[in-house]
């Protein structure tokens, strides 16, 4: 039997040394387990951000940063996006296999039967002024699913919680498309379930009454790709939310509703939209040298949006695969000579080949692609997060279910350094007024 590794910490030349488990994973960095630090030492450890700092196990997804590698359950992304659909990634994800034939089946025929809403429901859009932010429509239709459902709320029921993950996963396209419906005054269009996941959420938002409407292959092949890519990205700052309000025994659709909360953050979910903004503000092609300048300079306030990555050091595995699709849908759609995506290749162009973004490694990422591709598709930018939140709904709840099944779950409650007014007292003379 191998040795329990462990590391030493020593607190002064002339106190005994503290022992802490090293602990190993299938793949990536050791953790030293610190669980008993305050018990054993009095003292916590300060980590803003989390940077350095594993808050749970998990087998569901993979990231090594530095190499540019992103598995789902040990399959490399890019094998899924190219071989794989949105529905065998979502099965995989909750399940950790990608279905047989059979299974694909009747995982698919599950999650159709889950799509529409409740007719009350859809009746609590009138509630919301007609020009609020889908994101903003979602966190509070999410949340209400609860009150629909009320077997959900019993989450040490494992049939229970994998139902909610499939009315989830189901009704998240139905509730975003309506929210855009209900943004332009247009009526609500009901799901059609002989269509499949990504080209039923097209269907939805763009097909009327008045028109046939029929999903053009190679955008819903597009849009699929999108929300494969997605689906999970480890313990980000909305999986983390999901997490953290999934430990007080929260319901699964109020967790759900905090992840999407979370993700409107313009540094997350929101970061193709404000990429798609900073081309409408550079404007034209023309412009784009006087922006790199701007952007090169560190006392302007200027950030060029969708280059480099906060985890990806040197690319984004996911980037390749979305540029390959934004060509392919550009092309299709006939948009190279469009004044916006004529911008945007050019200005990727001067990234790739920039000595500047070249040494800092600032290469377009995922979000720079995924917003012109969702414009290219006609889907407007307010609807970029709530597209996102869709396809991220099967990894949050991927990850509540392994986080409620967990042995060494905990409520969460981070620490802190105080830095406040130490005690003090209300002076003897002070009276009540």
């Amino acid at each position: 039997m191998t040795e329990q590794r462990k590391a030493t910490l020593r607190l002064g030349e002339n106190t005994e040394p503290i022992e802490f488990p090293i602990l190993s994973g299938s793949m990536g960095p050791d953790t030293i387990d610190i669980r008993t630090l305050y018990a054993k030492t009095g003292l916590f450890t300060y980590d803003p951000g989390f940077l350095s700092t594993a808050s749970t196990k998990s087998d569901i997804t993979f990231i090594d940063g530095d190499k540019g590698i992103l598995l789902y359950r040990g399959y490399p992304i890019e094998q899924l996006a190219a071989k794989c659909d949105f529905m065998e990634v979502c099965h995989l994800l909750l399940t950790g296999e990608l279905p047989s034939d059979t299974q694909k089946q009747h995982f698919v025929s599950t999650i159709k039967s889950h799509t529409m809403l409740h007719e009350q429901l859809v009746r609590f859009y009138t509630g919301f002024r007609r020009d609020a932010h889908p994101m903003a429509v979602m966190v509070g239709v999410v949340g209400a699913l609860s009150a629909f459902y009320h077997e959900a709320m019993d989450i040490s029921d494992a049939l229970h919680r994998e139902q909610s993950a499939f009315r989830l996963i189901a009704k998240l396209p139905t509730i975003a498309a309506m929210a855009y419906k209900y943004n332009i005054g247009q009526p609500f269009i009901y799901p059609r379930n002989d269509l499949s996941y990504a080209a039923n959420f097209l269907y939805m938002m763009f097909a009327t009454p008045a028109e046939k409407y029929e999903p053009n292959p190679v955008i819903v092949r597009a849009l699929d790709r999108i929300l494969i890519l997605h689906a999970d990205h480890e313990q980000n700052a909305s999986t983390s939310t999901v997490r953290l309000a999934g430990s007080s025994g929260a319901n699964p659709f109020a967790c759900i509703s905090a992840g999407i909360a979370c993700l409107w953050g313009p540094a997350h979910g929101g970061a193709n939209e404000a990429c798609l903004n900073m081309l409408e503000q550079i404007g034209d092609v023309s412009r784009i040298n006087e922006y790199i300048k701007r952007a090169k300079d560190k006392t302007d306030g200027f950030r060029l949006m969708g280059f480099g990555h906060r985890v990806y050091k040197n690319f984004d595995p996911r980037a390749n695969l979305m540029r390959e699709t934004c060509h392919e849908v550009l092309n299709e759609m006939g948009l190279q000579n469009n004044r916006l995506f004529k911008l945007a290749l050019e200005l990727e162009r001067i990234a790739l080949e920039d000595e500047y973004f070249i040494a800092k490694k600032l290469y377009p990422n995922f979000d720079f692609y995924s917003g012109i591709v969702q414009r290219a598709l006609g889907i407007p930018t307010s609807m970029f997060t709530a597209i996102f939140a869709m396809a991220r709904t099967v990894g949050w709840v991927a990850q509540w279910t392994e986080m409620i099944a967990d042995p060494d779950q905990k409520i969460g409650r981070p620490r802190q350094l105080y830095t406040g007014t130490e005690l003090r007292n209300i002076p003897a003379d002070k009276t009540n007024n």
